[in-house]
């Protein structure tokens, strides 16, 4: 019988229900279980693919071409499995769902309600991750307990109980235990309002998982336990830690894990934690040897969520070469004047990320001639690989005046564009290109020898492809494409011969990259980068060893969604 977690929060939101939730599955996990998740969001956006970054941070993509919340690709990291565009459902994709059978007449004429109707279609969300191939199902649900949108949620996760049986579910709470007062002391006081509330929905919480800036002291877990109706085993204390992937290790030391086999039916003793290769890893992480800096050239620099999965695959690669890598946040819109004050001069590296509508544009296109012109390590990703190509074309290839249409409408060089077959499509989102897509690339390309492959497969979240009627006047002036689409009629990857990295991709392979697993283009990124800053020639990894890849929007300019959830055509 599968069993169903779930993780809720209380007192305060971003206390980190989501680093708790994938940091019990990768435990979970390394007992043998088979483990996937999955993320309820309260907001009434179908999802979050038209939403602001500076909202709700980035828009993870499943290679289904699901556009998710950013908890989904912490999900991915932490238990290493891809999930699909079901792993994550908000209100306003379950009331679509709901109003669209009451339109068809599946309700057959009866008054359609928040209850049975909006908490059956909740729970059979969740009931569908069950495929019959796996053990556990955690499930997280957004917001804070008390809010009023997620009160239908709530009801619908109570009522699983009675459908899966008691023995089957786990209630896991996250709370704050705050630091208060000249004494020091350890207030618990919201922890039992949060509980007192969550009851009130009728969720007795088995797990309370406590985040303080301070362990728990004996006495401190008594009371919660007493006043919470909980037992002493299910009182976790869950402290600050230097690095998110220390998590799973510091709750592994609390008895979280299992506890929780426990209560669900799984002998912990016939399904040890094998924790060895994640303690590496976190000892990797946490006591690097080297220091590099990376500049991610931006424009929602303000909001790391923004690059949440960019920063983490840099992460991923700095662990691979135990080096601390120092992320420098640089405004796309300011490049201007950090380049006037050479402040690029300090960075060993750089990553330009996607992003939405024409701010910061031109920020972008300076720092990639910057980097191309010196010599410093530079990825492109998606929007990314449109700015280095426009640079190129202006500076290399003699193309004065190059654009994106998307930009620049009536450039006389669009040298990056909408394809043929897309310009009289009415509806747009039929033309975004989401999720999972085949690459094959050059032998012998810098990207093939980082890959150690010549077919690749990588998420994909844009419209705007490079314009085929440029790629010859680009190639003969020293740009190399070196994968295309297996029809070879798209540019999927681009490099720079001689230059120590200068290479960027149509897609965002930041989404593919694992802890234990770094993407082989950040690897070769931080590689060149460390190279770069150790005042070593830049060193090609043996393709040999190096692990192969796991099988956002400007306010003022992002229009009304398409149809199938198309941000009106704009880079993502």
């Amino acid at each position: 019988m599968t069993k169903f977690i779930f993780v809720t929060g209380g007192v305060a939101s971003s206390l980190g229900k989501g680093l708790t939730a994938s940091s019990l599955g990768r435990l979970l996990k390394s007992r043998g279980l088979r483990v996937t998740m999955c993320k309820l969001d309260p907001y009434i956006n179908v999802d979050p693919g038209t939403m602001n970054p500076f909202e709700h941070g980035e828009v993870f993509v499943t290679d289904d071409g699901g556009e998710t919340d950013l908890d989904i690709g912490h999900y991915e990291r932490f238990i290493d499995e891809s999930l699909t565009r079901d792993s994550n459902a908000t209100t306003g994709s379950i009331y679509s769902s709901v109003i669209a059978k009451e339109r068809r007449g599946d309700y057959l004429g009866k008054t359609v309600q928040v209850i049975p109707h909006i908490t059956d279609e909740i729970k059979e969300r969740i009931l569908r991750q069950d495929d019959g191939n796996v053990d556990v199902v955690i499930t997280e649900v957004g917001g804070t307990v008390g809010d009023i949108e997620s009160l239908p949620f709530l009801e619908a996760i109570r009522q699983v109980r009675k459908e899966v049986g008691r023995g089957n579910v786990c209630y896991v709470h996250l709370t704050l235990v705050p630091h208060i007062g000249p004494g020091g002391e350890l207030k618990t006081k919201p922890t039992q309002h949060s509980v007192t509330e969550l009851r009130g929905r009728g969720i007795q919480p088995d797990v309370i998982v406590c985040r303080s800036d301070q362990p728990l002291l004996p006495d401190v877990k008594r009371k919660i336990s007493m006043l919470c109706d909980v037992p002493i085993e299910g009182v976790v204390s869950a402290l600050d830690a230097r690095s998110i992937y220390a998590i799973p290790l510091a709750l592994h030391e609390e008895g979280l894990d299992r506890y929780v086999c426990e209560l669900i039916g799984f002998d912990p003793d016939q399904h040890p934690a094998d924790l060895t290769a994640w303690r590496n890893l976190v000892d990797r992480a946490m006591s690097p040897t080297r220091k590099v800096t990376i500049g991610i050239i931006g424009k929602y620099v303000n909001l790391a969520d923004a690059y949440m999965s960019v920063v983490e695959a840099l992460r991923h690669a700095g662990i691979r070469h135990r080096a601390d890598v120092e992320i420098h946040w640089v405004q796309a819109e300011e490049v201007g004047d950090v380049l006037t004050h050479d402040g690029l001069s300090l960075l060993d590296g750089m990553v330009i990320p996607g992003g939405f509508g024409s701010r910061g544009i031109e920020g972008k296109i300076a720092a990639a001639g910057y980097a191309r012109r010196h010599d410093v390590p530079c990825l492109g990703l998606c929007l990314g690989l449109h700015t280095m190509l426009v640079e190129f074309a202006r500076s290399v290839a003699g193309l004065d005046g190059a654009h994106s249409t998307e930009i620049d409408p009536d450039t006389s060089f669009p040298v990056i564009d909408l394809m043929s077959s897309q310009r009289d499509v009415t509806d747009k989102g039929g033309t975004m290109r989401l999720g999972a897509y085949k690459a094959n690339l050059l032998p012998g390309s810098q990207v093939a020898t980082l890959y150690g492959d010549t077919v690749v497969s990588e998420r994909h979240r844009h419209r705007f492809e490079v314009n085929p009627r440029f790629r010859s006047r680009l190639e003969e002036a020293g740009l190399v494409c070196s994968g295309t689409s297996p029809d070879d009629t798209l540019v999927e990857f681009i490099e720079l011969p001689g230059h120590p990295f200068w290479v960027a991709t149509q897609a965002h392979p930041e989404l593919k990259s694992r802890p234990d697993r770094p993407h082989p283009l950040f690897d070769g990124l931080v590689s060149a980068a460390l190279s770069r800053a150790e005042g070593r020639a830049p060193h090609i990894l043996d393709p040999d060893t190096v692990p192969a890849p796991g099988p956002h929007g400007d306010p003022d300019t992002v229009p009304a969604p398409g149809p199938h959830g198309d941000p009106g055509g704009t880079d993502g």
